[in-house]
């Protein structure tokens, strides 16, 4: 392939890792931060003096700067792009957009978070609150949350296209049975439909299987120039193509509940990339509510708009046996999710080209490693897409 974002140079992936994630009780998020950046870096064989860029958000009064501080990092290049969960690809399309561009050579992306120890240790409560000033004072009086706002788009496409509860609860299925085969996972216990439709209701229809579990850990990613690949220790996966698009933030804004912004990224990404969703090998999704997976994989063309339920519902989504292997390390439902996750999402892409993800490994039927996957953020609620496509 000849991968080129939108310059003249090639970038390429060539170092991915997570710090230590699930229960973490005793360290902070800048030390998570830390901790993966190194385990990137040595993943990638490179010297820490070649970065030049980095990009970061969610810690800090100014971030990046204060973690690039914490890490040590003087950048000439860097990024603080915050869109909620798809910040990662994002930042990850302007990363690639500037090295191919000549602006930076090597930019490591980082995030860490104590979701979880913060709540447990008084720090912080579980509804965290966006605020209520610039267009949310309209919806926060009337007192709907987050996980209410996701609820009532999967209610709408429920209405329109017939989808049902039990469609909704495979995707959690699945995606435990995906964390059944990754030991870094907080579950790996397998679960049945009927396990996720008799749990608590947290917000009608999303009982507690329906919804992540709040977890701690941190991600980092390194991109560079192709002239740095030879000196790596790893083998580069490309980056082929991007796209981003943001939606909305207030619900009376929102024209289509039953369409996310990853229709435009996706479309974006794909077209950029030369490539079509049929040619894709694995997909990694965010995943904070089932309901997420199934739009999702509808709006990037992975099945046609109203048959995303009949499309999970016959196991497609499974390392062993799935036509489309989806949020093969247990995705944010069963994996980890500290925050957001959609670094978590570019790094299981990685480790999956390179033949690294050992037991919940995807293969072609042929026995080849996957040569294509795509990795596809969602930030707010469904306000935001960012879509990267990735290539061996």
């Amino acid at each position: 392939m000849s991968p080129c974002p939108s310059g003249n140079r090639k970038v390429a992936v060539v170092g991915v890792a997570l710090s230590d994630c699930g229960r973490v009780d005793d360290t902070t998020p800048y030390a998570l931060h830390a901790q993966a950046a190194r385990r990137a870096l040595a993943d990638s064989g490179l010297d820490r003096s070649v970065i030049d860029g980095f990009a970061s958000a969610g810690l800090g009064t100014l971030a990046p700067v204060e973690v690039a501080e914490y890490l040590g990092l003087r950048p000439t290049w860097v990024d603080s792009t915050s869109v909620g969960g798809s910040t990662w690809e994002v930042m990850a399309a302007h990363a690639a957009d500037a090295i191919a561009a000549g602006r930076a050579n090597a930019v490591l992306l980082a995030y860490g978070s104590t979701a979880r120890a913060d709540i447990r240790a008084g720090r912080r409560t579980g509804d965290l609150s966006f605020g209520a000033r610039g267009p949310l004072q309209f919806e926060v009086p009337y007192g709907h949350t987050l996980i209410a706002k996701y609820a009532m788009a999967a209610r709408r496409h429920m209405h329109e296209y017939g989808t049902t509860l039990e469609q909704l609860a495979s995707v959690a299925v699945q995606a435990r049975q995906n964390a059944a085969l990754n030991p870094d996972a907080m579950f790996r216990d397998p679960i049945t439909v009927d396990d996720v439709l008799s749990g608590p209701m947290i917000a009608d229809p999303f009982t507690k299987l329906h919804c992540c579990p709040r977890s701690d850990g941190g991600a980092a990613v390194l991109l560079v120039a192709e002239e740095y690949v030879r000196d790596c220790r790893t083998a580069p996966v490309w980056v082929l193509g991007t796209g981003e698009h943001v939606s909305h933030t207030t619900m009376s804004e929102w024209p289509d509940f039953t369409v996310s912004p990853a229709a435009v990224s996706g479309r974006i990404a794909f077209g950029r990339a030369g490539v079509r969703p049929a040619e894709i090998d694995v997909a990694q999704i965010y995943d904070a509510f089932t309901y997420m997976t199934l739009v999702t994989l509808e709006d990037l063309g992975f099945c046609a708009k109203g048959e995303g339920g009949a499309f999970v519902e016959k196991g497609r989504l499974r390392v062993t046996g799935g036509e489309l292997p989806v949020n093969t390390d247990g995705g944010g439902l069963s994996a980890q999710h500290p925050g957001m996750r959609g670094l978590f999402l570019l790094v299981e892409a990685v480790r999956q080209l390179r033949g690294e993800a050992g037991a919940r490994q995807v293969r072609r039927t042929s026995g080849e490693l996957p040569a294509l996957a795509v990795a596809s953020g969602t930030g707010g609620w469904f306000c935001s897409a960012g879509t990267v496509v990735l290539g061996r």
